[in-house]
């Protein structure tokens, strides 16, 4: 029988985490183990842990941080075959809508969707990071690094309120330098710079045709908006995706991107925080590996 680990963030959800994980405990019984996180990095250490020691698969319950860590932990493992099983309990939950949304129950475990793309970042930490579903440059980070310091909402009224404040305080556009599947690089102002393997990222969604599995990133690159103009996108990138008609919001598909920019990138990858300005990091190489993840949904 499959011996199944549980990494499970004791904070997110709170009282329906608990739920949750009591109607777990009483499915899978003895089959099931659970491991609480105690705090950031936990998660992929005990990804890293659980695939040492044989089990079957991975369940991350939390919300997209705790899946990012624990997906982490199973991409640096050498079993490939050991699969991510997200049982979504946070704020945001954007890998899970995603996987729901484009393979349903043929995604719902013990099924496993087709072998997922992923991508690694080099040049904004020490070493390379994976995300598996989404990488922002700029003021998207700005966003997540200003969600950290809202307690009191979840969801898209959280991404909502804290979107306004980044545009008060950090809304800034400068030329940068970017080269897309390799070609020569080109100058371009830059707001904002997102690459997608999922539909969402922070809730809002910018890549409403991904394919999780088509060996493609999607790009949205948002140039010289006006703040103004963020405030009427908003309610579309909440809820339908970008709309046509705005020269400075173009969208795309590629598989590899460098970036070089004349000041410090903020960076989150799967909403986590990557590069603050403060490191002082200013380009980046990013690539996709294609079908590199085996992934169901609790």
């Amino acid at each position: 029988m499959s011996r199944l680990c549980l990494i499970h963030n004791p904070i997110a959800g709170r009282r329906s985490s608990q739920r949750r994980l009591d109607e777990l405990r009483r499915q899978f019984g003895e089959t099931l183990e659970v491991r609480p996180t105690t705090g950031p990095g936990a998660a992929r250490e005990l990804a890293r842990a659980a695939v040492e020691e044989g089990f079957s698969g991975v369940v991350a319950m939390g919300g997209d941080g705790t899946v990012h860590e624990t997906a982490t932990g199973l991409l640096d493992s050498s079993r490939d075959e050991v699969p991510l099983i997200v049982c979504p309990a946070g704020s945001a939950n954007d890998y899970a809508h995603s996987l729901s949304r484009e393979f349903g129950d043929a995604a719902r475990w013990p099924r496993i969707a087709p072998p997922i793309d992923v991508g690694r970042v080099h040049g904004l930490s020490p070493e390379p990071a994976w995300f598996i579903n989404s990488l922002g440059l700029g003021f998207s980070a700005r966003v997540t690094l200003e969600s950290r310091r809202i307690r009191w909402l979840r969801g898209t009224w959280l991404y909502g309120l804290a979107a306004l404040r980044a545009l008060v305080r950090h809304f800034q556009c400068h030329e940068w330098a970017v080269s897309i599947d390799g070609q020569p690089a080109e100058r371009r102002p830059v707001l904002m710079l997102s690459l997608l393997i999922g539909r969402r990222e922070g809730n809002f969604l910018l890549a409403p045709d991904a394919r999780m599995a088509d060996g493609q990133f999607d790009v949205a690159i948002a140039g010289r908006l006006r703040r103004w103009d963020i405030v009427r996108l908003l309610p579309a990138l909440a809820f339908s995706g970008p709309p046509a008609g705005y020269r400075e919001l173009t969208t795309g598909r590629c598989r590899s991107l460098e970036v070089t920019a004349p000041v410090p990138i903020a960076a989150h990858v799967d909403g986590e925080i990557l590069a603050r300005p403060e490191d002082d990091c200013r380009s980046a190489q990013v690539e996709l590996i294609p079908g590199r993840l085996r992934v169901s949904v609790l």
